[in-house]
């Protein structure tokens, strides 16, 4: 029986999902480590077993009713776990966040700010002291009546209602309108008010192209249409909408993302006018500290706004203090080219992740567990060291620092290693090595000790030639100044510089009009879906030819069943009880709501008579959660082309772990990026196609990275153009060229420091990139 002051976290018997009853015991009050490769269970024991039972134990304490709402949720699949003390998670959230949330709001810094603002601010004379609400944007005390605290104003012109005055309204001259028949209605309906609808839209008098475009009256007439020879169309009351009244109410009002996109592109959107982008009612913005309004240090950057004076008076001098101490561990993160005013989904996921681990430093929090989700994602190296100190401050605070993470370095810092393994899926599950990181070099099975304790240098790879080069720029946007790069086509090019320096900005400049580009196709780390409804399958077409599979079957033709009857987004054959989830939502109260099985069919999605129908001996349920890998051999021997190949690409980007059936919402960004990949590779290509990757090995185990690269290098042999934004320098060093923003991030960087063949990059002056990239080339014995 381990004593109540047991040093260690000891798991017994977990079986959450691919792994295989593990026991193992970890140290408290370290830095840990868990590696393995991808699917091979290593989150599902840090986060699945031990975070998730911490979780589950704090639930219990609480009210009664929260206690029925986290029965609904499910406990880990586990044994028993001893030694355990409160957990705090800090994952990557791959969830979209509001443009309201921001750099200031994540790290509370800007509360901080109003605060110093409220009780210390310079303010007009006879103003009222305001409290810190009114200094937020947020809340209607504080934000702009004009734009409700948006900072913007989105607005329609002429110019952008009618692209092209030369055509008659007719012939299409206000594109804003819809088409097909909602369009002709509305130009029927001009016609009848007397409008000319076939005189060029530039002749028409400028009352009248005013009034049309932009009137807020909805006359309603008869209309008597022109008949058609095939059918007669009778006389009907319709309702005048202007375009502008058209593209600002689809704008505000519809739940259709396609329809909103194509709204937006008749928008132009502005500072507003009243409060000048600052997002602030005029009473804020009246009062100052150190000579500035609260709207101009909130944009400065964080490095920057640190050094503000201290103030005179008492109060200025202990807030500016406590300021200043939150604003340190986020510059140490590598962050301080952020400003507070930063919208949150500009951000990539390894930034947002950082900037709670360092507002995580100020909590004080003594003897809980940390559980990290890869925290050196979006990491250049040289922000590595500074990640590792600020791992350790929380330890030396008197906590235990539990972190999944595949970046070698982090690794190697580490007091203890926990190595799952050997492979992905049914293949892992198991934990080869528990203890200090040297001795991961005796376990043979792990692919992880191959990568941490091999220093031969990288096999050296003949640098293809280009076929030709795309220019782009000079690009000004965010914090590139007119910078001008070519991007030699016909080969593997990857954009390396610190985080901030402005290499996703870079690459974003790529577009498909562009001369040499061809086919443009743009792979990021975004969800492929935000609720369990989407999945691997649903998301590569996959599902498609297997519901045809189903809906072929005897049994399937006899009860009458079509295609339709195997969808579980359809009325029929899904569960009604989750509307063919396979989970409920559990609403928390005080906390994120979270999925739960549904209790009707415990996950399955559908009703039982559509499970009564089988193929080769499973329902479709079951088919749906067999992994990539299981589905392969299961579909091997029947004639479903179309299945194989989709299966074949899934495995060759190395998802043969994943579920079929596995919700969007289990799936890290990576994995998400790689089904992208793969949905694209399946597809027959003809011509020249541009390939651009956002980090596409961020969240893979170095044995991945090999799996992955030798797609995208196969790629570039069959003709192709591929441009990956990269920190791992293996993948650098593997490439034919280099383009090196930096030297910094932020202000700091934004320009070409480098660029050429990886050995020239690796000898640059000035490069902060160069070093690590050098050592990646040649490592040391």
């Amino acid at each position: 029986m381990p004593s109540p002051h047991d040093s260690y976290v000891r798991v017994r018997g977990a079986r959450e999902h691919n792994l295989q009853g593990v026991d193992v015991d970890i140290p408290r009050d370290v830095l840990a480590v868990f590696t393995g490769v991808s699917g091979s269970g290593k989150s599902s024991l840090a986060f699945g077993t031990i975070y998730a039972e911490a979780q589950r134990r704090y639930f219990e304490s609480v009210a009664p009713y929260a206690r029925r709402l986290i029965h609904q949720v499910g406990a880990p699949k586990v044994g028993e776990i001893t030694g355990l003390p409160p957990a705090v998670s800090l994952q990557q959230r791959r969830s979209a966040p509001t443009s309201r949330s921001s750099v200031g709001t994540v790290t509370n810094l800007s509360n901080s700010l109003r605060m110093l603002f409220s009780r210390a601010g310079d303010y007009p004379e006879g103003a009222e002291r305001l409290d810190s609400d009114a200094f937020s944007p947020n809340t209607a005390a504080g934000a702009c009546p004009e734009c409700h605290g948006l900072g913007q104003v989105h607005r329609t012109t002429e110019e952008s209602l009618v692209p092209d005055p030369s055509l008659s309204i007719r012939e299409g001259a206000i594109a804003a309108w819809p088409g097909a028949w909602q369009g002709k209605n509305l130009r029927d309906i001009l016609d009848t008010l007397g409008y000319d609808v076939d005189r060029p839209w530039r002749e028409l008098p400028a009352e009248e192209r005013a009034w049309i475009l932009f009137t807020d009256e909805q006359p309603v007439v008869t209309v008597h249409p022109v008949r058609d020879a095939e059918r007669i169309q009778r006389p009907y009351q319709g309702t005048y909408m202007s375009a502008q009244r058209y593209v600002m109410k689809t704008f505000s009002d519809t739940k259709s993302a396609t329809l909103r996109a194509k709204a937006e592109r008749f928008l132009t959107s502005a500072p507003c006018p009243v409060c000048g982008g600052s997002r602030l009612r005029p009473e804020a913005l009246a009062v100052t500290f150190a000579g500035r309004n609260i709207a101009e240090l909130a944009a400065l950057p964080l490095a920057e706004l640190a050094r503000m004076p201290h103030g005179t008076t008492e109060a200025a001098r202990i807030l500016t203090k406590d300021l200043r101490s939150r604003i340190a561990p986020v510059v140490e993160l590598g962050l301080g080219y952020l400003g507070l005013d930063r919208a949150t989904p500009t951000l990539s996921a390894g930034e947002l992740q950082r900037l709670r681990l360092a507002t995580q430093l100020r909590s004080g929090l003594f003897g809980v567990v940390y559980v990290l989700d890869e925290p050196s994602a979006g990491l250049h190296p040289a922000d590595t060291e500074a990640l590792l100190t600020v791992l350790e401050r929380l330890k030396s605070a008197g906590n235990s620092v539990f972190v999944v993470e595949h970046h070698l370095d982090v690794v190697r810092g580490a007091d203890w290693l926990v190595d799952v393994g050997p492979l992905a899926g049914e293949h892992g599950g198991r934990v080869l090595h528990s203890g200090p990181v040297a001795e991961l070099a005796a376990v043979e099975e792990s692919a992880t000790a191959r990568f941490l304790f091999d220093r031969s240098p990288a096999p050296v790879r003949e640098v293809r030639s280009p076929h030709g080069k795309l220019k782009i720029g000079p690009a000004t946007r965010h914090n590139l100044r007119g910078v001008t790069a070519e991007f030699p086509l016909g080969v593997f090019t990857a954009v390396t510089g610190v985080s901030g320096s402005g290499k996703s900005t870079l690459i974003g400049e790529v577009t498909e009009d562009l001369a040499g580009v061809g086919r443009l196709v743009s792979v990021d780390q975004k969800p492929i879906g935000r609720t369990p409804r989407s999945n691997l399958a649903t998301y590569t077409g996959l599902f498609d030819v297997v519901r045809r599979v189903f809906a072929a079957t005897d049994e399937a033709r006899r009860r009458g069943y079509g295609v339709g009857r195997f969808s579980f987004n359809v009325a029929g054959g899904r569960c009604e009880t989750c509307q063919g989830e396979g989970f409920v939502s559990v609403e928390l109260l005080f906390l994120p709501s979270t999925y739960a099985p549904c209790p009707d069919c415990a996950g399955a999605r559908y009703n039982p008579e559509t499970l009564e129908v089988t193929y080769r001996g499973r329902n479709i349920a079951q088919v749906l959660d067999l992994t990539v890998e299981g589905a392969a051999r299961f579909f091997a021997r029947t004639d479903t082309p179309a299945v194989a190949r989709s299966l074949s690409t899934l495995l060759d980007v190395g998802l043969g772990y994943l579920r079929l059936g596995q919700p969007a919402t289990e799936l890290s960004g990576g994995e998400a990026q790689r089904i992208k990949l793969a949905s694209e590779l399946q597809r027959v290509r003809r011509g020249h196609t541009f390939y651009l990757l956002d980090e596409p090995t961020a969240g893979l185990h170095p044995a991945d990275v090999e799996v992955l690269m030798r797609q995208l290098h196969g790629l570039v042999d069959a003709g192709h153009t591929v441009v990956v934004v990269e920190h791992d320098m293996t993948v650098v060093a593997g490439a034919d060229w280099v383009i090196d923003l930096g030297p910094g991030g932020g202000d700091a960087g934004g320009r070409i420091v480098a660029a050429g063949p990886p050995c020239e990059v690796a000898r640059a002056q000035g490069s902060t990139t160069a070093p690590y990239l050098a050592r990646a080339l040649a490592p040391a014995p």
